[in-house]
């Protein structure tokens, strides 16, 4: 097979600069701030995404070594699959985060809701369609035990480093 090569279109600000205590999703980071530095090449791109309230975004784990087929995930204490989980030590490590959209400024993009490292290589982004995106029904695994975890107060740890 054919490798791939993807090159990002820019990069992600944050407050956190190491992984242990971070928000383990999105949802868990309510009230952080980050901005998005998009590359001047691709600013053109941005046209029209204030108008919507949150956006998806595609990145890079540009801070793991290495992968790990099997895991412990932080919202459980026995291993899982990698393609079970959204453990950041995946074979591409490839991160996706549904943020909210606080404003654009020529190429900044501002959001809220960080829950990546400073830093963080930007590969897209995508807004997000609540009718597209939400699936009702959907089963959610290994996960159903854990379902009623307090996932705010969840910090990440050095597991992944």
């Amino acid at each position: 097979m054919e490798s791939i090569i993807i090159n990002p279109i820019g990069v992600i600000h944050t407050p956190h600069h190491d992984i242990k205590n971070m928000p383990i999703q999105p949802i868990a980071a309510e009230g952080i701030k980050g901005y998005i530095e998009v590359l001047p090449e691709y600013a053109e791109g941005l046209k029209d995404i204030e108008g919507f309230s949150h956006l998806t975004l595609v990145y890079r784990f540009h801070k793991i070594d290495g992968h790990k087929l099997v895991v412990i995930p932080f919202m459980d204490t026995i291993e899982h699959g990698i393609f079970a989980c959204k453990s950041p030590k995946r074979p591409n490590a490839i991160g996706i985060s549904t943020v909210k959209l606080l404003g654009v400024e020529g190429n900044i993009v501002h959001i809220e809701q960080v829950d990546m490292l400073d830093g963080t290589p930007l590969i897209d982004i995508k807004p997000f369609y609540p009718r597209y995106d939400n699936r009702l029904n959907a089963q959610i695994g290994w996960l159903e035990k854990n379902k009623d975890l307090p996932l705010e107060k969840l910090r990440s740890d050095e597991r992944f480093k």
